[in-house]
């Protein structure tokens, strides 16, 4: 069912995914309108300024140089040179006033997907690649620099400045203005085509960028898999494909801004050698001067410049907009934490849990456990045993919250466990996997990791009691020795007493120990076993177990197969019974 579920939600995404300008501007641009305002102040002055020169210069040709007035050539010199003074600092605001906002924004949305994220249930964890989250973290919302930053802000200044010249340029002459704008026209359709174009295309490169990036990071942290199996040729193989793909990706969006630059040369070209012949026309026939010449073909230019220019902000739009698309999907998506579906509280925890009826499944038609009821009283130990995919970790996952049930009820304290917040559950929880995540960084910072702000004193306790001190004295930095990633520099073994150290520290009312001394050689076992006797105490605990000599002291043991509770009772009721429990055991014991 969580499939299915991530499948609806995919579905709905899917419907709302085209993130419209209209709704960037509400989310994006008019939070921050008073920066905007002023960087569109800022550009059309540097606009305005930058008309200086191609009007002065009809001055300077019609009436300073035929006068000789050196007065009126000094004071058009100081006014062009101020133009460009006033250029040079709005320049220069522009860039430190919205574009350091808009690197500002990215680290912002960066951190909101980020939470977004981690509220999404495991479920979804468990079908989506890491390093794809990775990219689509840090990369989809590195476009929203467009729209903030002076992208949008040079679109909205280049319309000001060509409607300007365009004003400017009629009143010359229209006759050479009309015979301009018909390719301009032109050019503006094939922009608004290639745009609708490029944008599927921007937003399956996300898509393809996540993919690679996924397998990357998957080939890197299984590095010794890899080596191990002699695979690096079929893993570069599946990575150069991924990088085709994109390459075919970048070649398509290239094909399209090229068909766009070339439409832009050719047709403002044409325009400018038809300016030249009706230009000379003129002012052979007497009717145009030079200065009006030289004037118009500056204007010109600066009609003609941010066309060309508004097609490759365009090109950024797009690009941020499908960034925007995919992020969107994300954030659209339900988090695990619902306050409307889980208003109860737990301000306090007993842990007494109890399971009524429970059927899950991971797929709709495929239950994976069926009718599954039985009570785990506050501080008891109950260990869930069985083959390989008979449910077991299913119910660890359900006991624990990270799952809920497709029907059937599990309780805690009284309270429906689907009902109850997860913050308010999980500061009381405390887990031991089999292959426990422990991150870079020192082993004091790993055993810290659920209580930061623990003193010196628990810390050295929780080592203690799980035996850390036992290898850790025998290192020159000790605590602070740095493990690598995912602690590589360690055994097994010791990773495994870190994580149970970790479980000791954040003193939880429930424990989910799944295969918690799996790692373990027999005599760290035998350590182990002692600390977490300790830890079990007074406190709810799960126990998955293959090892079956490990549980022999469990309040209940649960057989689990094909998602049924096959047997249940202590180590000698299960023996006497003489079912599959005493068929496991007995086989371990000849083992």
């Amino acid at each position: 069912m969580a499939s299915k579920a991530l499948q609806l939600d995919k579905i709905k995404s899917d419907k709302r995914k085209k993130v419209t300008i209209v709704q960037a501007f509400k989310t994006i641009i008019w939070p921050r309108r008073n920066l905007v305002f002023v960087g569109l102040v800022l550009i059309v002055l540097s606009r305005l300024a930058g008309l200086v020169l191609p009007l002065q210069s009809k001055t300077l040709l019609d009436e300073v140089v035929p006068s000789n007035d050196l007065g009126q050539l000094w004071t058009l010199l100081a006014i062009v040179l101020g133009a460009i003074v006033v250029q040079a600092t709005t320049s220069f605001l522009l860039t430190r006033i919205l574009s350091v906002q808009a690197q500002y924004l990215i680290s912002e949305l960066r951190a909101q997907v980020q939470k977004k994220v981690l509220s999404l249930p495991i479920s979804f964890f468990d079908n989506t690649k890491s390093g794809a989250l990775v990219s689509r973290i840090m990369s989809d919302v590195e476009g929203v620099r467009n729209l903030i930053g002076t992208g949008l802000v040079q679109l909205v200044g280049g319309t000001f400045t060509a409607i300007i010249s365009l004003v400017l340029l009629i009143n010359m002459n229209a006759l050479m203005t009309a015979f301009v704008f018909i390719p301009v026209a032109i050019f503006g359709f094939v922009a608004l085509k290639a745009f609708k174009y490029i944008r599927p295309i921007f937003r399956k490169r996300g898509v393809i960028n996540a993919e690679v990036t996924g397998r990357l990071t998957e080939t890197l942290s299984g590095i010794r898999v890899i080596k191990g199996f002699n695979a690096e040729d079929q893993e570069n193989k599946s990575f150069e494909e991924g990088v085709e793909r994109l390459f075919q990706n970048v070649k398509k969006s290239l094909t399209a801004t090229a068909l766009m630059t070339s439409s832009s040369t050719f047709l403002l070209g044409l325009a400018s050698t038809g300016i030249m012949g009706i230009g000379g026309y003129f002012m052979m026939g007497g009717t145009m001067t030079t200065g009006e010449f030289l004037s118009f073909t500056l204007l010109l230019g600066f009609m003609i410049a941010p066309i060309v220019q508004m097609s490759n902000i365009g090109s950024q739009l797009t690009e941020a907009l499908a960034g925007l698309d995919r992020t969107q999907e994300l954030m659209n998506m339900e988090p695990e934490q619902d306050d409307r579906l889980r208003p109860e509280r737990l301000d306090a925890l007993e842990g007494e849990l109890r399971f009524d009826k429970v059927n899950f499944a991971y797929e709709e038609g495929k239950a994976v456990l069926h009718d599954i009821d039985f009570n785990a009283p506050k501080g008891s130990v109950t260990a869930l045993v069985g083959s390989s995919g008979s449910g077991k970790s299913t119910i660890a996952g359900l006991a624990a919250s990270f799952l809920t049930p497709e029907s059937g009820t599990v309780w805690v304290d009284g309270k429906d466990l689907s009902k109850v917040n997860l913050n308010s559950y999980r500061q009381h929880l405390g887990v031991v996997l089999q292959d426990d995540f422990l991150f870079e960084g020192t082993i004091r910072e790993n055993i810290l990791f659920p209580r930061p702000n623990a003193s010196e004193e628990q810390l050295l306790a929780a080592v203690k009691a799980a035996y850390v001190n036992e290898f850790t004295d025998r290192f020159e930095d000790g605590l602070d020795t740095l493990i690598g990633e995912r602690g590589v520099k360690l055994s097994g073994g010791q990773r495994q007493r870190i994580a149970i150290a970790r479980a000791i520290l954040a003193d939880p009312k429930v424990i989910i120990l799944d295969e918690a001394t799996s790692n373990l050689d027999t005599e760290s076992e035998a350590l182990i076993q002692k600390s977490l006797a300790a830890l079990v105490k007074d406190r709810t605990t799960f126990v998955i177990a293959h090892r079956l000599s490990t549980i022999r002291q469990a309040d209940q043991i649960l057989v689990i197969e094909n998602g049924r509770i096959a047997e249940r009772g202590d180590h000698d009721d299960l023996l006497e019974k003489k079912g599959r429990y005493f068929d496991l055991y007995t086989y371990q014991a000849r083992i």
